[in-house]
């Protein structure tokens, strides 16, 4: 195939705009803020497990704490029914006896039960803080969400419209190539490979493999408007003043 040299040096420009549609699609899939919002959303998740368990204990210990304060008021009445018999008198001294013993019984339970309220009381302050501490850790974590992926679409809008702008230099710069040319270019491209590279110092721009002394003669050989392609990747040869032929 024969075409213009000059019309084959515009097959770099066209891969120079192919390489860097390809960066722009690349940055676009692999955005740093894409990361940052998938621990960050972990980390909510780990926050909102915490707060869950918090108040799962916060409903235990109130049920706990219903239990211990309804007997410690239980044994309150029944030890003022006792006193009350205790000081109207006119007992027996069994029967005196017996009230006075179940009455010190049930300010000993009573006296441990308060310290077991005080104790769950204690227990509930800390579940309390613990369920501040999960609520505050997600709020913060759901603000930092928002403003990631805020910067995120920003990111996405710049790079959508440097891919515009690329994807339009190549379309005009594709315009100036002739169709056989541009059809040998973009079927190279269809094998996931490099369409056209620099011819530079014995070495493809494509592939970047140096090309035996034998290869660069046949190549040197070659009329200007010979479309020469890389006998190890296929793609297009682009020679210029540069490629020291």
């Amino acid at each position: 195939m024969k075409v213009d040299a000059g019309i084959q040096r515009q097959l770099l420009d066209l891969a120079d705009a192919d390489a860097e549609l390809a960066r722009l699609d690349h940055r676009r899939t692999h955005l740093p803020e894409d990361t940052e919002i998938t621990e960050l959303d972990q980390r909510i998740e780990s926050a909102r497990n915490d707060l869950v368990r918090a108040e799962i204990s916060a409903e235990d210990l109130t049920r706990e704490y219903r239990r211990i304060d309804s007997e410690v008021s239980g044994m309150a009445s029944r030890e003022a029914k006792d006193s009350a018999q205790l000081t109207a008198g006119g007992l027996a001294p069994k029967a005196l006896s017996e009230l006075q013993h179940e009455l010190s019984g049930l300010a000993r339970r009573r006296a441990s039960l308060e310290d077991d309220l005080l104790g769950v009381m204690e227990q509930q302050e800390a579940v309390t803080a613990e369920e501040q501490r999960a609520a505050a850790t997600i709020e913060h974590l759901d603000s930092e969400v928002a403003s990631t992926r805020e910067r995120r679409n920003t990111a996405l809008s710049g790079i959508a419209a440097d891919h515009d702008a690329v994807a339009a230099r190549r379309e005009s710069v594709a315009a100036e190539i002739t169709p056989e040319l541009l059809a040998v270019y973009e079927k190279q491209r269809a094998t996931g490979r490099i369409g056209a590279g620099l011819l530079r110092a014995r070495r493809c721009g494509a592939c970047r493999m140096e090309l035996d002394r034998g290869t660069i003669a046949s190549i040197a050989a070659k009329p200007a408007d010979e479309v020469v392609r890389c006998e190890e990747c296929g793609a297009v040869l682009v020679r210029t003043a540069e490629s020291g032929l």
